[in-house]
């Protein structure tokens, strides 16, 4: 009986790693967050003081190719017949195939972030089936994967709600010229 009770401490961890293993199962989009900043005190050059800005980094994308380069052509007779084989040296190179990017885009500031807000962004896209979750009014990953999905196809890459986003939603009021 001594030993059960030995193990049983032991037994509670691992099983709670278990739990929190699949609990982050569930949650696979919001592990691929890129690099995001959501500040008033980190903006890009020129931006209007008390405004606040995302920013997403999209990575470089490289690629390494290998190639045969020709270094001596082979001889070959005038009736087809192979005197010397040509001869080769691989090169394997890397190149950029995308450039790393850095987007900035205005969002909403904290302040405005209420769980009020917060419900009616994910009603919003729960309208648009972006959002499968319940209404929780919690900018939690679930929130974010669904804005992400939202925000893509314009575009950005991120699970920050850029303020065009807001807008598009109907959550903040479109600006308009004076004309």
């Amino acid at each position: 009986m001594k030993t059960i009770h030995a193990f049983l401490p032991m037994t509670l961890v691992v099983l709670g790693a278990c739990t929190t293993a699949a609990s982050l199962q569930g949650n696979v989009d919001a592990l691929r967050e890129p690099d995001v900043v959501l500040s008033s005190g980190q903006q890009p050059p020129g931006a209007p003081a008390g405004t606040c800005w995302g920013k997403s980094v999209s990575p470089a994308v490289i690629e390494t190719v290998t190639e045969q380069v020709l270094l001596q052509p082979a001889e070959i007779t005038t009736d087809g017949v192979v005197t010397r084989p040509a001869i080769y040296k691989t090169e394997t190179l890397q190149r950029i195939v995308k450039e790393r990017r850095e987007t900035w885009f205005e969002a909403p500031c904290p302040s405005v972030l209420t769980g009020e807000f917060i419900a009616s962004v994910q009603r919003a896209l729960q309208a648009r089936g972006h959002y499968r979750g319940r209404i929780s009014g919690l900018m939690d990953a679930r929130t974010r994967a669904a804005i992400r999905r939202y925000q893509e196809p314009q575009g950005l890459d991120s699970g920050i709600l850029a303020l065009e986003t807001a807008r598009q939603l109907g959550l903040i009021a479109v600006l308009r010229d004076p004309a």
